[in-house]
């Protein structure tokens, strides 16, 4: 079987300490993405299980397959769930979530609750596109943009050039540093010109540390643009997928040049938008009850 350099790995994980049987709220948050589905068990507004899995060709499935993979060895079943929360690309079509919610807000929300309340800018970079976003200390959206034109600037783009270059996705931004000097950045906004493009570099002679370096530097200078017409305030994150991007993140630092809040250990940034989903579910259980 050929080596699928594209896929990030699909995990899970039981967080919660507390016995959620005496929990009060159990809610779960779905975030079924264009790449990758992702599913957060809260109890009592507390992240206790997650899982983070490949979107299928099927969103309905995805999200049960993300659910069930969550749930699996904490002894919660879906029917102990008092509420669900869809969101992302495939929100509308999970038949079991209780109520759909933009990921912007579940985005802004997740934030607030993963790095604090003095969040004002995230921005989400996905599987399909990039959103820069402006939220109050609630972690309520007070102003949004978004690039959905292409894939050339979002984690599928990035897929695209990990295949391409036989490079593990995991390892594409520390080796797009390893440049004595920063390239220009590919012009192509278009994946399927971008890839036309780096396969003509490739042809001249170049390694495949610059051909990333230019990709990362053209990804990180689309995305800049489209927070500079949102308006950067500090406090600053970076939620989705390519967070995990070094090669992209560090030149998005470079250019604007502010730095952003380090990942915090205890979560997954690709979670935020399911946990802020999980927290919304939370607050409309709490609303029913009064």
């Amino acid at each position: 079987m050929a080596k699928e350099y594209w896929r990030w790995p699909e995990y899970r994980m039981t967080v919660g300490e507390k016995d959620w049987k005496s929990g009060k709220i159990i809610t779960a948050g779905i975030d079924v993405g264009s790449v990758s589905s992702k599913t957060a068990i809260m109890v009592d507004g507390e992240l206790y299980a997650f899982s983070l899995m490949r979107t299928g060709s099927n969103s309905p499935d995805s999200a049960q397959k993300t659910l069930n993979w969550a749930l699996e060895t904490t002894g919660i079943a879906q029917k102990d769930l008092h509420y669900i929360v869809g969101t992302g690309y495939g929100r509308i079509n999970i038949p079991f979530a209780n109520k759909a919610i933009t990921e912007i807000a579940c985005h802004a929300r997740g934030a607030n609750y993963v790095w604090g309340n003095t969040v004002r800018t995230v921005l989400d970079m996905g599987g399909q596109d990039c959103k820069a976003i402006k939220c109050d200390e609630k972690g309520k959206v007070t102003a949004f943009l978004m690039n959905d034109k292409c894939a050339a600037g979002t984690g599928r783009g990035m897929e695209v050039f990990s295949d391409l270059l036989a490079v593990p996705i995991e390892e594409v931004g520390e080796l797009s540093f390893k440049v004595e000097t920063e390239p220009q950045p590919v012009s192509s906004t278009c994946v399927v010109f971008a890839k036309s493009e780096a396969l003509g570099l490739l042809r001249q002679g170049w390694p495949k540390e610059k051909v990333l370096a230019a990709y990362c530097s053209a990804m990180a200078h689309r995305v800049v643009t489209l927070l500079e017409k949102v308006g950067v305030e500090k406090d600053f994150v970076v939620t989705g997928g390519i967070s995990k991007n070094v090669g992209v993140l560090k030149r998005v630092e470079k250019e604007l040049k502010t730095t952003a809040l380090p990942r915090n250990a205890k979560y997954d940034p690709q979670l935020a938008g399911a946990m802020g989903a999980a927290l919304f579910a939370k607050a409309l259980v709490e609303k029913e009850r009064k």
